[in-house]
Order: structure tokens, then C-alpha cells, then sequence
């Protein structure tokens, strides 16, 4: 009801100011009072700094969102398909960011050098071939090779060669947090559907299916490295997003329905731990947390949501560890399996 009346009151407003304006010209034409607005030298003159200095303002911005920000940004891909991903981010800006170094001076540098005088007459040009083929064929060149990386990347990405058989793991949303599923020795994942989640069995998981006994559930997810990891997703009640940012791996949940992803993680927790730009970002992490009276912070992998799912939305992570595969063994050894927990 809110909503409406805030919704009312702006359509009043407006209806209010349109009829204002009108008034105020009926009234000039009445008073014979000329309402046409007289733009002399001084004032394009005016407007065509106003035009440079905020080009001037603008690349400003510019280079101090790059120093700024540069140092929030994402470390090494700690996957094997991520380095495509970050080829393929690094091309797109370089492109992006040559077209704004290119066009912006040009279009505030223009409207300052050939802003209005008396003293000079514009020049009607109605066509030009050589123009129109410059401005159109050589962006539509850049953005069908652009697409095409991109779309062979994502194949790549999403059709990966099987050089080994992957291991099987699903990861499971609900409204707020996540629960992995291993495939167990079997590398075979047992039924599981929300209409059979009861008391314990909190991931619908069929206890009749012979491939469930072996499957191990957990609140941490654990990855060797160098050994491909296929994740199958499943959602409980809403759309959610399994986002695995270090991974460069986003992929949705979606309620009813099955999605999947491949990675491979090729660099350990604690490798990255060791990166020198992860250490760098975890002392100025620190530092903030010190001033507030909390705790240090240690790097993690992490998985989100990166769907508005609800009001915790932002609870909704889990952690994740990469660590040798001798090491994932004896993890694994230590987890119940599914028949042991029922």
C-alpha cells in the first residue's frame, strides 16, 4: 500500500509540474513576452570548457579508480579453465578500455573545439561512404572476434576434455547455506529428491537406492588438487548461484532441475596463502579488522550465492579447501557415509 502511494504521489507531481510549464507559457504569449532562449559567444564559449574540463575530470576519475581498485581485485585463477576466463576478461578490457581512450577525448574534445561562433558556419555534410564503413565495419570486425573467443572459451569451459574420469560431487542450496554430496568409492551418486527430506536426511537422499550407501555429505567442501571435479547443483526451495570466484565458477541452482560445472583446481589453499598479492590483501583485510576490535582473518576459498535469495543472503557460504590428493584421502576417511549417518 506504501509502494502505491509513493507511486501515486509521483505521477501527481509530475502531472502537477507538466501543467506549471504550460501555464508559464500560455501566460508569456499572452504578455507578448519572447520565451525564446538567446544563446550568444559567450555562452557556447562556456559550455565548450565546461566540455574539456570535465573530459579532464573524467580521465582523472578514471586513473584513480584504476589505482584505487586494482588492489581488491581477484588474485590468480586458482583453476585450469580460469585461465582461459581471465584471457579472455583481459582482452575484452583492453578492447573496451582502447575504445574509451580513443572516443572520449574525441567527443568532449570536439564539442569544445567547434562549439558555436557567429563567426563561423557549420558544414552540411549529408553522406559519406568512407566514414560510414569506418565507424561501423571496424567496430562490428572487433565485436565478431570478441564473440567468437568468447563463445569457443565457454565451449572449452563447458565441454572440457576428459582426460581422466571426474570426480563426482553435488553441491546443494537452501535457503541459507550449502551442503556437499560426494559420490563415494562408487563415484556414483545415490536419488535424492526434496520430497523425501526427513528428520536427518536433510538432502532428500534416497536410502532405497543401493548407490546412496557410500555417498558422504558435508558442511565443507574439500577438492584435491590437479584431479577434475564435476559439481552437479540442486536447489531446495529458491534460485540461488553457486559462485566460486578464485575458480572463476558461477553456475545457478535452480529448484527442479539438475545443472552442472567442471573444474580442476590446480592450486593448494595453501600455495595461495603464500601468493604474495593474497598476502598483501590479507594484511590491509587485517588492518581493517584490528581498527573494529575483531578478530584476524586467514585466506580461505570460499563458495556464495550470488543470488538475492533473502533476507541472509549474504550468510549463505561455505568453505572450501584445496589440498593434496593424499591429503583429500584421509579427509575422506574421516567423513561419515550416508548408511553410517541413517
Amino acid at each position: 500500500m506504501e509502494t502505491l502511494l509513493v507511486i501515486v504521489v509521483v505521477v501527481l507531481a509530475i502531472a502537477a509540474l507538466t501543467q506549471a510549464v504550460r501555464i508559464f507559457e500560455i501566460s508569456s504569449q499572452i504578455k507578448g513576452t519572447d520565451t525564446d532562449v538567446k544563446v550568444d559567444d559567450r555562452d557556447n564559449n562556456t559550455q565548450g570548457w565546461l566540455m574539456f574540463l570535465f573530459l579532464i575530470f573524467f580521465f582523472g576519475a578514471f586513473a584513480w579508480m584504476i589505482i584505487e581498485y586494482m588492489e581488491v581485485t581477484l588474485p590468480i585463477s586458482a583453476s585450469e579453465h580460469g585461465v582461459a576466463i581471465d584471457s579472455l576478461w583481459d582482452i575484452s578490457m583492453a578492447v573496451i578500455i582502447l575504445a574509451f581512450l580513443v572516443t572520449q577525448p574525441l567527443l568532449f574534445g570536439f564539442a569544445f573545439m567547434f562549439r558555436g561562433r557567429k563567426s563561423r558556419k557549420a558544414t552540411y555534410m549529408e553522406h559519406n561512404n568512407k566514414l560510414e564503413l569506418f565507424w561501423t565495419g571496424i567496430p562490428a570486425v572487433i565485436l565478431a572476434g570478441l564473440i567468437l573467443y568468447g563463445l569457443t572459451t565457454w565451449s572449452n569451459v563447458m565441454n572440457p576434455e576428459q582426460d581422466e574420469e571426474p570426480m563426482i560431487v553435488e553441491l546443494y542450496a537452501k535457503q541459507f547455506g550449502w551442503q556437499a554430496r560426494y559420490a563415494g568409492s562408487d563415484n556414483q551418486l545415490g536419488y535424492a529428491n526434496v520430497r523425501l527430506i526427513e528428520g536427518a536426511n536433510i538432502l532428500g537422499v534416497d536410502q532405497g537406492d543401493a548407490a546412496s550407501a557410500n555417498d558422504v555429505i558435508t558442511s565443507e567442501l574439500h577438492l584435491p588438487a590437479g584431479k577434475p571435479v564435476k559439481f552437479v547443483f540442486r536447489s531446495q526451495d529458491v534460485i540461488h548461484s553457486a559462485y566460486m570466484p578464485h575458480f572463476r565458477m558461477q553456475m545457478n541452482c535452480v529448484p527442479g532441475t539438475q545443472t552442472q560445472f567442471q573444474i580442476t583446481p590446480t592450486v593448494t589453499t595453501a600455495e595461495m596463502r603464500s601468493n604474495p598479492e593474497v598476502i598483501e590483501k590479507v594484511k590491509r583485510v587485517n588492518a581493517l579488522r584490528a581498527e573494529r576490535g575483531e578478530d584476524p582473518w586467514e585466506f580461505d576459498y570460499v563458495l556464495l550465492c550470488n543470488k538475492i535469495c533473502g533476507s541472509a543472503h549474504y550468510n549463505m557460504q561455505m568453505k572450501i579447501v584445496v589440498e593434496s590428493e593424499e591429503d583429500f584421502e584421509n579427509w575422506m576417511k574421516d567423513q561419515q557415509t550416508f548408511a553410517e549417518m541413517m
